[in-house]
């Protein structure tokens, strides 16, 4: 009797692969062929391919990989890289021809064996988009611009690489599984030029892998400012137009004609990252500040120090301005009394007399309290102010 031609320790030790990537179990732990004959059941098929839909222990590996991705992008300069979230509105399947004994192949990236989206795949995608735009009348898709951003496709020495980078995606998925999905050609026979089409032939159900839907891609696009042209260097700008033609009009992966590979912003991943990025930029200019006050001498530190608090009464002077006539007991009054307070604390000479300048100022609008004693106090102050 014929036997798989497979290592006994493999055969003795297949479910300890289930938890191994899924592209592993796919391509090389597949449990499908009947032992002794070689053939595979009626329902293997379909059955061998839900032993492979699940991450196991590759759901850190993913986000390893996810994460991986996002810091070497987000090292870049701001104005090199483009980072766009998305979620996917129907199944994804990519890799369909590839040769398989259930019929049709995936792709997952080896060694990892993870499902995957080829950066030249999205790259041609966005190609086409751009090319769709110009053809419906886009005035700014013009030719050479799509031959800056895209590379040239002639084939001669002319040829040159574009100036974006599109990198692989690696989808994290729904429910970290893969699903099943099923085409059911009608017309066998007349595909197969076998006859003609007629309704009395038999559906071939034939099962294949898909990403399911509702998984995020993150797409990651770097570019190289010195091939752009002129008038381009809003790359982002046109990126996003082209993104949003190719999400809403072509899809990715395989079968995208029958509604595979539909895609759409993530907007609340999209909020997240620009809330992370927005909190990163303020804790590094809050630090780069905090060291170059660091820097300073005491005199300076104190200077720089008093000039805010003197700002803070000039807001509210112009406010008050603003409104009209001055009235007794408005806000201005305590800003007024507070940096009186601060001043006269202050060291240096260019903070008092600043703060008096503009004290003086006040009070000539505002005029004297009404208060004797709050009177006699300021007067005191600003002597003392400008000793």
């Amino acid at each position: 009797m014929n036997v798989a031609a497979v290592p006994q320790y493999v055969v003795e030790a297949a479910a300890g692969f289930r938890n191994c990537p899924p592209g592993h179990r796919f391509n090389l732990y597949l449990e499908i062929w009947q032992e002794g004959n070689w053939l595979i059941s009626k329902n293997g098929k379909a059955d061998a391919l839900r032993g492979c839909l699940a991450l196991g222990d590759a759901v850190a590996l993913l986000q390893a990989l996810r994460a991986r991705q996002k810091a070497l992008a987000e090292a870049l300069p701001e104005e090199q890289h483009q980072i766009i979230d998305a979620v996917s509105t129907a199944p994804f399947a990519t890799g369909l021809g590839l040769e398989h004994p259930v019929d049709n192949g995936f792709a997952f990236l080896s060694p990892y064996g993870l499902p995957y989206l080829a950066g030249s795949g999205i790259k041609g995608v966005l190609r086409q988009a751009a090319n769709e735009l110009r053809d419906d009348g886009d005035a700014g898709m013009t030719q050479p611009l799509i031959d800056a951003l895209f590379g040239q496709e002639l084939q001669s020495a002319e040829a040159r690489r574009g100036a974006l980078t599109c990198w692989d995606v690696f989808p994290q998925l729904s429910g970290d599984s893969l699903v099943v999905e099923i085409m059911t050609p009608h017309f066998g026979d007349y595909y197969q030029n076998k006859g003609t089409p007629h309704d009395a032939g038999r559906p071939n159900p034939i099962p294949f892998l898909a990403v399911p839907a509702r998984s995020q891609f993150r797409f990651v696009v770097t570019c190289d400012p010195a091939r752009l042209p002129a008038g381009a260097h809003d790359w982002k700008g046109i990126l996003d137009r082209i993104i949003e033609h190719a999400f809403a009009w072509l899809g990715f992966g395989a079968k995208t004609a029958v509604g595979y590979g539909a895609l759409a912003e993530d907007t609340a991943a999209a909020v997240e990252r620009q809330r992370v990025q927005d909190q990163a930029r303020q804790q590094a200019a809050a630090a780069a500040e905090a060291e170059r006050r660091a820097q300073l001498s005491p005199a300076d530190q104190e200077l720089e120090a008093a000039r805010l608090d003197i700002a803070v009464l000039r807001s509210a002077f112009e406010a008050a301005k603003a409104k009209g006539k001055y009235q007794p007991g408005s806000p201005i009054d305590e800003q007024r009394l507070k940096l009186f307070q601060q001043a006269v604390q202050w060291q240096g000479q260019t903070a008092r007399r600043e703060a008096v300048a503009l004290l003086r100022e006040v009070i000539k609008w505002t005029g004297w309290p009404g208060n004797k004693e709050r009177k006699q106090q300021f007067q005191t102050w600003l002597r003392e102010l400008e000793s």
